[in-house]
Protein backbone atom coordinates (compact mmCIF):
# COMPACT_ATOMS: atom_id res chain seq x y z
CA UNK A 1 0.00 0.00 0.00
CA UNK A 2 1.24 3.47 -0.71
CA UNK A 3 2.08 5.92 2.10
CA UNK A 4 0.96 9.39 0.82
CA UNK A 5 1.03 12.67 3.00
CA UNK A 6 0.41 15.28 -0.35
CA UNK A 7 0.62 18.64 1.57
CA UNK A 8 -2.84 20.80 1.72
CA UNK A 9 -3.43 23.94 -0.32
CA UNK A 10 -2.74 26.22 2.89
CA UNK A 11 0.76 23.88 3.22
CA UNK A 12 1.48 25.03 -0.11
CA UNK A 13 1.19 28.18 0.44
CA UNK A 14 3.10 28.53 3.38
CA UNK A 15 6.25 26.69 1.82
CA UNK A 16 5.49 28.98 -1.48
CA UNK A 17 6.16 32.49 1.04
CA UNK A 18 9.15 31.05 2.36
CA UNK A 19 12.05 33.02 1.39
CA UNK A 20 15.88 31.86 3.22
CA UNK A 21 19.10 31.76 2.20
CA UNK A 22 19.36 28.30 0.79
CA UNK A 23 15.85 26.72 0.02
CA UNK A 24 16.53 23.17 -1.22
CA UNK A 25 14.00 21.50 -2.97
CA UNK A 26 14.63 17.35 -3.84
CA UNK A 27 12.40 15.54 -5.82
CA UNK A 28 13.26 11.71 -5.66
CA UNK A 29 11.63 8.23 -6.84
CA UNK A 30 10.71 6.11 -4.61
CA UNK A 31 8.67 2.85 -4.31
CA UNK A 32 6.06 0.98 -1.66
CA UNK A 33 8.24 -1.69 -1.52
CA UNK A 34 10.65 -1.54 1.12
CA UNK A 35 13.38 -3.66 -0.55
CA UNK A 36 13.48 -1.19 -3.54
CA UNK A 37 14.15 1.87 -1.46
CA UNK A 38 18.15 1.45 -0.76
CA UNK A 39 18.63 3.42 -4.65
CA UNK A 40 16.29 5.95 -2.94
CA UNK A 41 18.27 6.55 -0.29
CA UNK A 42 21.66 6.48 -2.40
CA UNK A 43 20.20 9.28 -5.03
CA UNK A 44 18.89 11.43 -2.04
CA UNK A 45 22.72 10.95 -0.26
CA UNK A 46 23.84 12.45 -3.54
CA UNK A 47 21.60 15.11 -3.87
CA UNK A 48 22.27 16.45 -0.29
CA UNK A 49 26.10 16.41 -1.04
CA UNK A 50 25.76 18.48 -4.11
CA UNK A 51 23.01 20.65 -2.34
CA UNK A 52 26.19 21.73 0.24
CA UNK A 53 28.26 22.25 -1.81
CA UNK A 54 26.04 24.95 -4.32
CA UNK A 55 25.24 26.44 -1.14
CA UNK A 56 28.81 26.97 0.21
CA UNK A 57 30.19 28.37 -3.15
CA UNK A 58 26.76 30.59 -3.32
CA UNK A 59 28.40 32.22 0.13
CA UNK A 60 26.12 31.02 2.80
CA UNK A 61 27.69 31.21 6.16
CA UNK A 62 29.26 28.07 7.45
CA UNK A 63 27.05 27.98 11.08
CA UNK A 64 23.79 27.80 8.51
CA UNK A 65 25.31 25.23 6.41
CA UNK A 66 25.65 23.21 9.33
CA UNK A 67 22.12 23.32 10.48
CA UNK A 68 21.11 22.43 7.11
CA UNK A 69 23.38 19.78 6.70
CA UNK A 70 21.91 17.96 10.38
CA UNK A 71 18.38 19.08 8.67
CA UNK A 72 19.33 16.86 5.28
CA UNK A 73 21.00 14.25 7.24
CA UNK A 74 18.32 13.57 10.07
CA UNK A 75 15.89 12.38 6.93
CA UNK A 76 18.66 10.09 5.30
CA UNK A 77 19.30 8.37 8.46
CA UNK A 78 16.23 7.90 9.79
CA UNK A 79 15.38 3.94 9.59
CA UNK A 80 11.42 4.97 10.87
CA UNK A 81 10.99 7.15 8.12
CA UNK A 82 12.05 5.05 5.83
CA UNK A 83 9.72 2.38 6.39
CA UNK A 84 6.80 3.64 4.32
CA UNK A 85 6.98 5.04 0.94
CA UNK A 86 5.01 6.26 -1.58
CA UNK A 87 6.26 6.65 -5.64
CA UNK A 88 8.07 10.20 -5.22
CA UNK A 89 9.64 11.83 -2.30
CA UNK A 90 9.54 15.59 -1.76
CA UNK A 91 12.47 17.15 0.71
CA UNK A 92 11.67 20.85 1.35
CA UNK A 93 14.92 22.24 3.57
CA UNK A 94 16.36 25.35 5.43
CA UNK A 95 19.29 26.38 7.42
CA UNK A 96 16.12 26.54 9.70
CA UNK A 97 13.63 23.89 8.59
CA UNK A 98 12.90 20.79 7.06
CA UNK A 99 9.61 19.68 5.67
CA UNK A 100 8.81 15.62 3.25
CA UNK A 101 6.08 14.61 1.63
CA UNK A 102 5.53 11.43 -0.12
CA UNK A 103 3.28 11.61 -3.25
CA UNK A 104 1.55 8.58 -5.20
CA UNK A 105 2.39 10.25 -8.42
CA UNK A 106 6.05 9.31 -10.08
CA UNK A 107 8.30 11.90 -10.14
CA UNK A 108 11.81 12.82 -12.10
CA UNK A 109 15.39 12.76 -9.62
CA UNK A 110 15.36 16.63 -9.33
CA UNK A 111 17.35 18.90 -7.02
CA UNK A 112 17.06 22.74 -6.84
CA UNK A 113 19.06 25.49 -4.96
CA UNK A 114 17.44 28.77 -4.59
CA UNK A 115 16.16 31.76 -1.96
CA UNK A 116 12.74 29.64 -2.43
CA UNK A 117 11.46 25.99 -2.88
CA UNK A 118 10.69 24.59 -6.45
CA UNK A 119 7.31 23.76 -6.32
CA UNK A 120 6.00 23.14 -9.56
CA UNK A 121 5.61 19.32 -9.47
CA UNK A 122 3.55 19.65 -6.03
CA UNK A 123 0.81 21.69 -7.90
CA UNK A 124 -0.29 18.15 -9.92
CA UNK A 125 -0.72 16.40 -6.50
CA UNK A 126 -2.91 18.62 -5.40
CA UNK A 127 -4.89 19.08 -8.53
CA UNK A 128 -6.08 15.38 -8.92
CA UNK A 129 -6.05 12.69 -6.39
CA UNK A 130 -3.95 10.25 -7.06
CA UNK A 131 -6.03 7.41 -5.02
CA UNK A 132 -9.77 6.72 -5.14
CA UNK A 133 -12.01 4.54 -3.34
CA UNK A 134 -14.76 1.67 -4.34
CA UNK A 135 -17.52 0.89 -2.19
CA UNK A 136 -18.37 -2.37 -3.77
CA UNK A 137 -22.21 -2.89 -2.06
CA UNK A 138 -24.55 -5.82 -2.55
CA UNK A 139 -26.98 -7.01 0.41
CA UNK A 140 -24.62 -9.90 0.93
CA UNK A 141 -21.42 -7.89 1.09
CA UNK A 142 -20.14 -4.65 1.81
CA UNK A 143 -16.15 -3.45 0.59
CA UNK A 144 -14.82 -0.25 0.85
CA UNK A 145 -11.56 -0.72 -1.52
CA UNK A 146 -8.62 2.38 -1.45
CA UNK A 147 -6.55 2.01 -4.38
CA UNK A 148 -3.77 3.87 -6.19
CA UNK A 149 -2.44 4.89 -10.30
CA UNK A 150 0.13 2.34 -9.99
CA UNK A 151 0.27 0.31 -6.79
CA UNK A 152 -1.34 -3.03 -4.95
CA UNK A 153 -5.18 -1.64 -4.13
CA UNK A 154 -6.28 -2.39 -0.74
CA UNK A 155 -9.81 -3.33 1.15
CA UNK A 156 -9.96 -1.14 4.35
CA UNK A 157 -11.69 -1.53 7.51
CA UNK A 158 -14.16 0.95 8.55
CA UNK A 159 -15.75 1.48 12.14
CA UNK A 160 -19.12 0.79 12.02
CA UNK A 161 -19.68 0.26 8.61
CA UNK A 162 -22.35 -2.98 8.56
CA UNK A 163 -20.68 -5.44 6.55
CA UNK A 164 -23.88 -6.76 5.11
CA UNK A 165 -27.49 -6.16 5.73
CA UNK A 166 -28.07 -8.59 7.85
CA UNK A 167 -25.05 -6.81 10.03
CA UNK A 168 -26.79 -3.74 9.71
CA UNK A 169 -30.77 -4.47 10.13
CA UNK A 170 -30.34 -7.98 12.68
CA UNK A 171 -33.41 -10.67 12.62
CA UNK A 172 -35.40 -7.73 10.79
CA UNK A 173 -33.85 -7.82 7.95
CA UNK A 174 -34.74 -11.94 8.27
CA UNK A 175 -38.25 -11.14 8.62
CA UNK A 176 -38.81 -9.07 5.31
CA UNK A 177 -40.14 -11.68 2.89
CA UNK A 178 -42.90 -11.77 4.90
CA UNK A 179 -43.75 -7.64 4.18
CA UNK A 180 -42.87 -7.47 0.36
CA UNK A 181 -40.48 -5.35 -1.96
CA UNK A 182 -42.15 -2.04 -0.23
CA UNK A 183 -40.98 -3.21 3.06
CA UNK A 184 -37.68 -4.72 1.77
CA UNK A 185 -36.71 -0.77 0.29
CA UNK A 186 -37.44 0.50 3.29
CA UNK A 187 -34.74 -2.14 4.74
CA UNK A 188 -32.08 -1.19 2.09
CA UNK A 189 -32.64 2.47 2.80
CA UNK A 190 -31.70 1.63 6.33
CA UNK A 191 -28.79 -0.55 5.50
CA UNK A 192 -27.43 1.68 2.78
CA UNK A 193 -27.69 5.13 5.47
CA UNK A 194 -25.68 3.21 8.27
CA UNK A 195 -22.83 2.53 5.49
CA UNK A 196 -23.49 6.63 4.84
CA UNK A 197 -22.90 7.39 7.95
CA UNK A 198 -19.78 5.01 8.49
CA UNK A 199 -17.95 6.88 5.48
CA UNK A 200 -18.69 10.20 6.60
CA UNK A 201 -16.18 10.11 9.37
CA UNK A 202 -13.26 8.69 7.14
CA UNK A 203 -14.42 11.13 3.96
CA UNK A 204 -14.65 14.21 6.17
CA UNK A 205 -10.45 13.66 6.02
CA UNK A 206 -10.45 12.59 2.31
CA UNK A 207 -11.57 14.06 -0.89
CA UNK A 208 -10.80 11.17 -3.04
CA UNK A 209 -13.19 10.31 -5.51
CA UNK A 210 -15.62 7.56 -4.16
CA UNK A 211 -16.54 4.89 -7.05
CA UNK A 212 -20.39 2.80 -6.36
CA UNK A 213 -20.53 -0.97 -7.86
CA UNK A 214 -23.81 -2.18 -6.93
CA UNK A 215 -26.90 -3.35 -8.74
CA UNK A 216 -30.23 -1.89 -9.19
CA UNK A 217 -32.45 -1.16 -7.02
CA UNK A 218 -29.51 -0.92 -4.62
CA UNK A 219 -27.47 1.83 -6.64
CA UNK A 220 -30.59 3.96 -6.64
CA UNK A 221 -31.25 3.46 -2.99
CA UNK A 222 -27.59 4.31 -1.86
CA UNK A 223 -27.86 7.33 -3.88
CA UNK A 224 -30.57 8.55 -2.46
CA UNK A 225 -29.50 8.16 1.12
CA UNK A 226 -25.59 9.76 0.20
CA UNK A 227 -24.50 12.43 2.02
CA UNK A 228 -20.67 12.59 1.07
CA UNK A 229 -19.90 14.79 -1.93
CA UNK A 230 -17.17 12.93 -3.70
CA UNK A 231 -19.58 10.25 -4.91
CA UNK A 232 -18.92 10.15 -8.38
CA UNK A 233 -22.14 10.45 -10.75
CA UNK A 234 -21.08 7.48 -12.58
CA UNK A 235 -22.22 3.72 -11.15
CA UNK A 236 -20.44 0.55 -11.89
CA UNK A 237 -23.64 -1.88 -12.52
CA UNK A 238 -22.18 -4.87 -11.26
CA UNK A 239 -22.68 -7.82 -8.84
CA UNK A 240 -19.08 -7.77 -7.15
CA UNK A 241 -20.11 -10.17 -4.15
CA UNK A 242 -17.54 -12.58 -6.41
CA UNK A 243 -14.90 -10.30 -7.77
CA UNK A 244 -12.07 -9.51 -6.16
CA UNK A 245 -10.23 -6.41 -5.34
CA UNK A 246 -7.70 -6.06 -8.53
CA UNK A 247 -10.95 -7.43 -10.88
CA UNK A 248 -12.62 -4.13 -9.39
CA UNK A 249 -9.96 -1.81 -9.90
CA UNK A 250 -9.79 -2.64 -13.38
CA UNK A 251 -13.16 -2.45 -14.11
CA UNK A 252 -13.37 1.06 -11.83
CA UNK A 253 -10.55 2.76 -13.93
CA UNK A 254 -12.06 3.73 -16.66
CA UNK A 255 -14.89 5.44 -14.94
CA UNK A 256 -11.82 7.37 -13.41
CA UNK A 257 -11.03 8.81 -16.30
CA UNK A 258 -14.27 9.75 -17.34
CA UNK A 259 -14.36 11.05 -13.85
CA UNK A 260 -10.88 13.66 -14.41
CA UNK A 261 -12.49 14.30 -17.91
CA UNK A 262 -15.60 15.29 -17.00
CA UNK A 263 -14.26 17.86 -14.59
CA UNK A 264 -11.99 19.49 -16.94
CA UNK A 265 -14.99 19.22 -20.19
CA UNK A 266 -17.15 21.70 -16.94
CA UNK A 267 -14.54 23.86 -16.78
CA UNK A 268 -13.64 24.31 -20.80
CA UNK A 269 -17.36 25.20 -20.58
CA UNK A 270 -17.51 27.38 -17.55
CA UNK A 271 -14.28 29.03 -19.77
CA UNK A 272 -16.50 29.34 -23.08
CA UNK A 273 -19.26 31.55 -20.96
CA UNK A 274 -16.85 33.43 -19.20
CA UNK A 275 -14.86 34.20 -22.07
CA UNK A 276 -18.22 36.28 -23.85
CA UNK A 277 -18.46 38.16 -20.48
CA UNK A 278 -14.68 39.53 -20.58
CA UNK A 279 -13.59 37.13 -17.41
CA UNK A 280 -11.00 35.03 -18.77
CA UNK A 281 -7.44 35.70 -19.91
CA UNK A 282 -4.91 32.93 -21.83
CA UNK A 283 -1.95 36.29 -21.20
CA UNK A 284 0.89 35.56 -18.73
CA UNK A 285 1.07 39.28 -17.87
CA UNK A 286 -2.60 39.60 -16.90
CA UNK A 287 -2.90 36.74 -15.24
CA UNK A 288 -0.04 38.04 -12.80
CA UNK A 289 -1.61 41.38 -12.33
CA UNK A 290 -5.16 39.57 -11.57
CA UNK A 291 -3.28 36.91 -9.57
CA UNK A 292 -2.04 39.41 -7.30
CA UNK A 293 -5.31 41.75 -6.54
CA UNK A 294 -7.06 38.18 -5.87
CA UNK A 295 -8.90 38.62 -9.13
CA UNK A 296 -8.48 35.12 -10.18
CA UNK A 297 -11.35 32.32 -9.55
CA UNK A 298 -10.04 29.58 -11.26
CA UNK A 299 -6.75 28.98 -12.66
CA UNK A 300 -5.66 26.26 -15.18
CA UNK A 301 -1.85 26.39 -15.66
CA UNK A 302 0.72 24.39 -17.86
CA UNK A 303 2.53 21.57 -15.70
CA UNK A 304 5.53 21.50 -18.40
CA UNK A 305 5.93 25.21 -19.08
CA UNK A 306 9.18 26.59 -17.92
CA UNK A 307 9.08 30.29 -18.44
CA UNK A 308 11.07 31.92 -15.21
CA UNK A 309 11.19 36.14 -14.16
CA UNK A 310 9.96 37.66 -11.56
CA UNK A 311 6.84 39.11 -10.70
CA UNK A 312 6.44 42.50 -8.59
CA UNK A 313 4.47 43.95 -5.66
CA UNK A 314 2.38 45.14 -8.10
CA UNK A 315 1.62 41.86 -10.01
CA UNK A 316 3.98 43.32 -13.20
CA UNK A 317 6.24 40.26 -15.02
CA UNK A 318 10.08 40.87 -15.93
CA UNK A 319 10.90 38.02 -18.03
CA UNK A 320 13.48 36.69 -18.07
CA UNK A 321 15.68 33.78 -20.59
CA UNK A 322 18.16 32.66 -17.79
CA UNK A 323 17.30 30.17 -14.88
CA UNK A 324 19.87 32.48 -12.10
CA UNK A 325 19.13 32.34 -9.09
CA UNK A 326 17.17 36.05 -8.86
CA UNK A 327 14.42 34.72 -10.91
CA UNK A 328 11.76 31.60 -10.61
CA UNK A 329 8.93 30.13 -12.48
CA UNK A 330 6.26 32.19 -13.36
CA UNK A 331 4.00 29.97 -13.38
CA UNK A 332 4.88 28.52 -10.04
CA UNK A 333 4.42 32.40 -8.61
CA UNK A 334 0.92 33.06 -10.26
CA UNK A 335 -0.41 29.88 -8.78
CA UNK A 336 0.45 30.47 -5.40
CA UNK A 337 -0.89 34.21 -5.78
CA UNK A 338 -3.79 32.79 -6.76
CA UNK A 339 -4.32 30.26 -4.15
CA UNK A 340 -3.48 32.60 -1.61
CA UNK A 341 -6.57 34.68 -2.21
CA UNK A 342 -9.15 31.36 -2.97
CA UNK A 343 -8.80 30.24 -6.71
CA UNK A 344 -8.71 27.38 -7.64
CA UNK A 345 -5.84 26.26 -9.28
CA UNK A 346 -5.27 23.13 -11.61
CA UNK A 347 -1.80 22.00 -13.13
CA UNK A 348 -3.06 20.17 -16.50
CA UNK A 349 -0.88 19.33 -19.38
CA UNK A 350 -0.52 21.28 -22.13
CA UNK A 351 -2.96 19.50 -24.46
CA UNK A 352 -5.69 20.93 -21.64
CA UNK A 353 -5.36 23.71 -22.28
CA UNK A 354 -6.09 25.99 -25.85
CA UNK A 355 -3.42 25.84 -28.40
CA UNK A 356 -0.27 27.84 -27.83
CA UNK A 357 -1.11 28.67 -24.35
CA UNK A 358 0.30 28.06 -20.87
CA UNK A 359 -2.20 29.02 -18.45
CA UNK A 360 -6.47 29.63 -18.54
CA UNK A 361 -7.86 31.79 -15.95
CA UNK A 362 -11.41 32.56 -15.01
CA UNK A 363 -11.57 36.13 -13.03
CA UNK A 364 -14.39 37.14 -10.88
CA UNK A 365 -14.86 39.96 -12.79
CA UNK A 366 -14.03 41.55 -16.13
CA UNK A 367 -10.84 42.75 -17.36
Amino acid sequence: MLYVDIPSREEYSYLADIRADACISIYIQTSPLHQQLEASKIQLGNFIKEALLKVADGGVDKRRITLLEEELYSVLEDESFWDLHARSLAVFATPDNIRTYRLANELSNRLQVGERFYLKPLLRALTFPHSAYILALSENQTRLIEFFADAPAEEMKVPDMPIHMKDAMGTAALNDHHHGAVHHKVRLAQYTRKIDQALRPLFARYESPLILVSTEPLASIYRSTNSLSNLTDETLFKNAEHLGVSELVTLVRPLMDNYYQSQLNTLASRFETRSGERRVTQDLSDAARAATFGAIDVLLVNLDCTQSGTIDEQGLITFSGNNDENTYSLIDEIAKRAMATGAKVLAVRRNDLPSGADLNAILRYPL
